[in-house]
């Protein structure tokens, strides 16, 4: 995997993990977490564009699909919050390819498709095999 694409995958993998972590510390719950951080980013002069959107969606089922309970299984937590985190580094990808017009970021964000897809269908392999959480 190219040195661009791994950096991209960390990044993405860094933002989600740190909502995450934010969206756990007491004093960030309703009206504290996530979702006012990313009013925070819904400033400057790129706010209303059709790309700005795209991303603040892809951010906002990020964060939705990965509020879950924990099980206590540290591997099926882990892959059942990396898929929608996955999902959303695809839907973030997907608007780059529509309004971008750099080559090498639409040649990263391809990469980025075709290669989260296919991680997304292992982890979701890897659910279907390990034991569920108990109810």
């Amino acid at each position: 995997m190219r040195r661009t694409t791994i950096a991209a995958i960390a990044a993405v993998a860094l933002a989600g993990a740190a909502s995450f972590a934010l969206a756990q510390q007491p004093g960030h719950g309703p009206g504290h977490g996530p979702g006012m951080m990313m009013q925070g980013m819904m400033g400057g002069p790129g706010i209303g564009t059709p790309a700005s959107r795209g991303y603040m969606d892809a951010m906002q089922h990020m964060q939705r699909d990965m509020a879950m309970p924990m099980t206590g299984n540290a591997d099926r937590d882990f892959v059942a919050m990396m898929i929608p985190h996955h999902q959303s580094a695809i839907e973030m990808a997907r608007v780059v390819v529509q309004h971008g017009s750099d080559p090498e970021v639409r040649a990263l964000a391809e990469a980025v498709i075709r290669d989260q897809e296919r991680e997304i269908g292992q982890m979701r392999a890897i659910l279907a095999r390990l034991p569920a959480p108990p109810r």
